[in-house]
């Protein structure tokens, strides 16, 4: 087998099988046409292909090499920022008191209405490229920021010009049901009905997923099921955005629409938990959020164990309640903060997020067929992305069997 790419002498490879991590040392990993040709001890890896002068090879020094991260979960353009907001709330005022104040989504939303598609993009892809710089190589974007088919469509025209521009892969969210606009603030029923009749329809070309924000001071689980109906006619793929703030029980959807991941989960109930288990959704859980909001009710990581749901962790990248850009940060805060192992959390960050994502077939894993998407670290394990909290430990990336250094975004 003639193969493009390989990586040696690696001191401890990382994947997943069902059941759970793995490690091989001593091994290697071989790359055909930016797929996974072949893994395991490198003597075994070697004896199985055929190099030619046009093969690479990169030595790994004896680091750890692991599957790339993938973010499901990311709210990346948008104008402006809420730093004020973040004062604000460390002098000791809620979330819904500030929304309430005209701060929170609309705020963000009135300047990136303002925004340029050319000064979105700019701002957006410096934020993508930290992302890449944190070994992030699959990364799901919503919209949201808009609320109006005009700027929606901007940011979602960003996303796709995001995906040319850089060099991962970019999965599409419309978020129209984010919030009800300030313009609306009266009329919730017009705004639903512009969601369904309009920007549904006309938004579809430029995203797989719909998702909705189910909670306090945003939509109600009667609207969702109004707007998944919607959706599903035109063949979106369903996310949802629950329980964050307070008990919703929009869970229970899960029963009525193929739903792809549900996303935040403070107040999830472990009924609810139970629906996800039968139905086959991916709880995506966002530590990040957690620690900046200073929650007090942190989800059931405990159950949701014993139930063997394939828990994903996201940043939730956002200007006011998640502005972070590194999932091993957000491994991190999964392992202190919900107690979650470290093999459960690069695995959250890795495949389970790919799954949340419609992607876990190629991504997030090492195995042969697999997008070769992997990070060679700086240390010996991937315990250190944990251990050494706050450091980035990625020293390469390869993306699809390129070899990209850190260096160089």
């Amino acid at each position: 087998m003639p193969v493009d790419l390989i990586i040696r002498n690696i001191g401890e490879l990382v994947y997943f099988k069902e059941e759970g991590l793995e490690t091989v040392g001593k091994a290697a990993v071989a790359v055909s046409e930016g797929k996974i040709a072949a893994f395991g001890p490198e003597k075994t890896v070697l004896d199985s292909i055929e190099v030619s002068d046009s093969t690479t090879f990169i030595d790994a020094h004896g680091h750890s090499v692991i599957p790339a991260f993938v973010d499901p979960h990311t709210h990346l353009i948008y104008g402006g920022c809420r730093h004020e907001e973040f004062l604000a709330r460390l002098k000791g005022k809620e979330y819904l008191e500030l929304m309430k104040e005209g701060k929170g989504i609309n705020y963000t939303v009135s300047l990136t209405r303002k925004e340029s598609i050319e000064s979105l993009k700019e701002s957006s892809l410096t934020r993508l490229q930290q992302m890449i710089a944190n070994g992030i190589l699959t990364v799901e974007i919503k919209s949201g920021y808009g609320l109006n088919l005009e700027t929606e469509k901007k940011i979602l025209q960003v996303a796709d010009t995001l995906k040319d521009s850089s060099q991962i892969d970019i999965v599409t969210t419309f978020l129209g049901a984010h919030a009800i606009p300030a313009e609306f603030a009266g009329n919730r029923r017009e705004y639903i009905n512009l969601l369904t009749e309009i920007m549904i329809p006309e938004l579809r070309e430029y995203a797989q997923f719909i998702d909705i924000f189910i909670d306090k001071g945003a939509f109600t689980v009667d609207e969702a099921r109004e707007i998944f109906r919607c959706a599903e006619k035109y063949n979106y793929d369903l996310k949802m955005h629950i329980d964050e703030l307070s008990y919703t029980g929009a869970a229970k959807l899960a029963n009525e629409f193929e739903i792809t991941s549900a996303e935040h989960l403070e107040y999830t109930s472990e009924q609810d938990l139970e629906i996800f288990k039968e139905r086959n959704v991916t709880p995506v859980l966002l530590p990040g959020t957690y620690f900046f909001l200073k929650s007090q009710k942190k989800p059931a990581v405990e159950v949701m164990r014993e139930l063997n749901l394939p828990v994903a962790l996201g940043t939730d990248h956002n200007p006011g309640t998640s502005p972070l850009y590194s999932q091993s940060l957000v491994m991190a805060l999964a392992v202190f903060l919900y107690d979650m192992g470290i093999e459960e959390a690069l695995r959250g960050a890795t495949w389970n997020a790919a799954r949340a994502l419609k992607l876990h077939h190629k991504k997030g894993n090492i195995a042969v067929g697999m997008d070769a998407d992997m990070l060679i670290l700086s240390t010996h394990s991937f315990v250190h992305l944990v251990y050494e909290i706050g450091n980035n430990q990625i020293e390469t990336l390869i993306k699809k069997g390129k070899p990209l250094s850190i260096r160089s975004i």
